[in-house]
């Protein structure tokens, strides 16, 4: 594995020379690599800097090459690659460099050994194979035709990638991942899980993730994929909000189909309602392969406003600031339990290495995993809550305090001569720090204990009172933090027998 210390090295030696490659630092023969991490389930090994889809790729200013900037990231030896329908212009910035890169399949010169080497995920935030259109209160976002449906958008990446941009795509293009993008609310979780179980080409409705599944195994069960073609290796999905509805569409992956998560993840996240002690810990424990995103919450770290960027003059094009280096902001991101490789946007690349955007930011993620302290971040959060009051991140829900455990419930049996009281309930939600234990009380004595764990699935906490009495009992499941903090739940009522 390449250390940062021997990265920065041979960097700072030769920062003159800006040939940087695969197997060259800056002109000069290196050792090693930049460094990796095997994505869980993924089984790929991640560059930990990976090249976003927006920012000059989508909105692009005067005076910015977006297929310069693609090549470059292939320059470096970066290979995990972002893009999305939703975002203009850039899946046809991939086709363009691409072509360059004799990584179209059917093409003189096509360089499998290339493609193979490199992971390119794109994302549909529409929510229907079939039908669905008519439904209110949740995404359902295409640049494609009005009335699209998740292969159109599929058919549509292929075809402005590896074709003619036209619906037409060669034989042998596929993609890494598609993600379900911007899962929001549980609405939309509703919707992505139509048909999930059983696949009827007769619904007037099939959701997103049946269709996916089609396209990755080469089936026909949802009557949306009569080719049989196999388009994908893998599907996941993406949130930038709520981390409880994140959380959901996990759990309820039964067959374990959703292999990776595109999650926002900052300096200023336990400002928020957190995705650090929320889903990040489901997903590792899911083993998917996780990837950060709104490192710099989407340049309000620095120029531009708190909202949503729309147009080219938002792009931020400078790297940093003296009062929050943007080095700190991607070992935060990089540092998070469970995180494997962060997508940055790019918006400036430079033959300067100060002022070179993704030279600066592939140098800031030569980390490990446990390369910073918990005092280390604590810091770095000090410096990003300070930018904009804390006010960063538009994108998420707001903070709520540690929450009791959910629908509580026990009920009884006799076993033998033995009464026993059984307790359920579902995973609490964290706060500003993580849920160590639950600890149960009946009759406002602690009767017990269980750990907290990430729920992976919707099979319920529970936890058994063995009585030696007939009469009635109340019980409270009690929320404890890393704190010390605690959040209970109502009286749970268990009758006399």
């Amino acid at each position: 594995m390449f250390s940062r210390r021997r990265f920065v090295k041979d960097v700072t030696l030769t920062s003159a020379a800006l040939s940087f490659g695969p197997y060259f630092a800056f002109g000069k023969p290196q050792s090693g690599k930049p460094v990796k991490r095997l994505m869980g389930r993924l089984s790929f090994e991640a560059t930990t800097l990976g090249l976003g889809g927006q920012a000059s790729l989508e909105w692009t200013p005067a005076g910015e090459d977006p297929t310069k900037i693609i090549l470059k990231a292939f320059d470096l030896g970066v290979n995990y690659f972002d893009t999305s329908n939703v975002y203009d212009g850039s899946q046809e910035n991939y086709g363009k460099a691409f072509r360059q890169l004799h990584l179209i399949p059917g093409q003189p010169g096509y360089n499998e050994r290339l493609r193979s080497s490199m992971f390119l995920t794109s994302k549909t935030a529409l929510r229907f194979g079939k039908g669905g259109w008519q439904k209110q209160g949740l995404i359902n976002v295409t640049n494609g035709a009005p009335g699209s449906h998740t292969a159109d958008d599929l058919r549509r990446t292929l075809s402005q990638v590896f074709g003619d941009g036209r619906g037409s795509y060669p034989q042998g293009a596929y993609l890494n991942m598609v993600l379900l993008h911007s899962v929001s609310s549980m609405a939309d979780v509703d919707a992505l899980y139509q048909g999930y179980d059983r696949p009827d080409p007769k619904a007037e409705t099939i959701g997103a993730l049946a269709t996916l599944i089609d396209y990755r195994d080469g089936t026909n069960l949802t009557g949306i994929n009569p080719k049989e073609e196999k388009l994908i290796r893998h599907i996941g999905f993406s949130g930038h909000a709520s981390p409880a509805v994140m959380m959901d569409m996990i759990q309820r992956d039964v067959r374990g189909i959703l292999e990776g998560m595109l999650v926002a993840i900052n300096a200023n996240d336990r400002l928020n309602f957190n995705m650090q002690y929320n889903v990040i810990p489901v997903a590792a424990a899911n083993n998917m392969g996780l990837i950060a995103m709104k490192v710099f919450a989407d340049g309000a770290m620095y120029t531009k406003d708190a909202t949503f960027t729309s147009k080219p003059e938002q792009v931020v094009r400078t790297v940093g600031s003296k009062t929050l280096p943007s080095r700190r902001l991607i070992e935060y991101s990089l540092s998070t339990p469970g995180i494997h490789t962060a997508i940055i946007g790019t918006g400036h690349i430079d033959a300067d290495l100060t002022a070179c955007q993704m030279q600066q930011n592939l140098l800031a993620a030569q980390i490990e995993s446990n390369a910073i302290s918990v005092s280390d971040r604590r810091e770095i959060e000090k410096m990003a809550g300070a930018v904009k009051n804390g006010k960063t991140n538009y994108f998420q829900d707001p903070a709520q305090a540690l929450g009791a455990p959910r629908n509580p419930a026990a009920k009884q049996e006799m076993r033998g001569q033995k009464r026993v009281a059984q307790l359920k309930w579902q995973t609490a939600y964290a706060g500003d720090e993580p849920i160590v234990r639950y600890e149960i009380f009946r009759d406002r004595q602690k009767a017990g204990q269980v750990a907290h764990k990430p729920q992976v699935r919707q099979t319920p906490f529970s936890f058994e009172d063995v009585l030696s009495d007939k009469v009635a009992h109340q019980y409270q499941i009690v929320t404890v933090d890393a704190a010390g903090r605690t959040a209970k739940t109502e009286d749970v009522l268990l009758s006399a027998v």
